[in-house]
This record gives structure tokens, sequence and C-alpha cells, in this order.
């Protein structure tokens, strides 16, 4: 999150997105980071007058409290309005490790 405020405040629209996916990634098993994310992606999308993820995050901050609650989120997921909310992918081998530390 601090990489894509960074980012943001540079001016870096694409890479502080990235950094927001990367973010989503290692914190959509927890609901406070989960929904930090997403709201953020809000942020992103509102600010780079981007309709198609404002309105994906909408509904994907509708989602994180049912997600929680039933125990299905889709893991490695990214988050943006450019994948299925829905859709598992493979987490980054770089992040591996700090997502299986977080487990232990």
């Amino acid at each position: 999150m601090a990489e894509a405020a960074r980012y943001r405040a540079a001016g870096d629209a694409r890479r502080a997105f990235a950094a927001l996916e990367r973010a989503h990634v290692l914190g959509q098993l927890d609901f406070v980071p989960h929904l930090r994310v997403h709201w953020q992606m809000l942020r992103a999308g509102w600010a780079a007058g981007d309709r198609r993820e404002v309105m994906g995050q909408l509904m994907r901050i509708a989602l994180v409290p049912v997600g929680h609650l039933v125990g299905r989120l889709p893991v490695g997921n990214t988050g943006g309005a450019n994948v299925s909310a829905f859709k598992p992918m493979a987490i980054p081998p770089d992040l591996e490790p700090l997502i299986a530390d977080r487990d232990r």
C-alpha cells in the first residue's frame, strides 16, 4: 500500500495500480486489508476517470464481506476490474514466501 502511495504521489498511476494489485494478493485473506485495497483501487479508478474500474471496485467492495463470511476468496486474484472477481490466479513467485510466512 505504501508503494502504491509513493507511485501515486509521483504521478505514476500505472505503477500505483500494479502495486495495489500486489497488495490485493497479499491482503485478500484478511478482511480489513482486503477492503482497504479495494477502496484504494476505487479511488485510483475515480482519479483516472475509469468508469469500468469504478463500477468493478464498487461491486468488489460489496462482495468482500460476503466472500469472507462464506470463506470463498479467489486466491491470487489481483482485484482489478480487468479480471473476474471470482477467478483464482497464480500467486507471483516473489509473493509466495510472504504468504507462506503469514500462514505459519
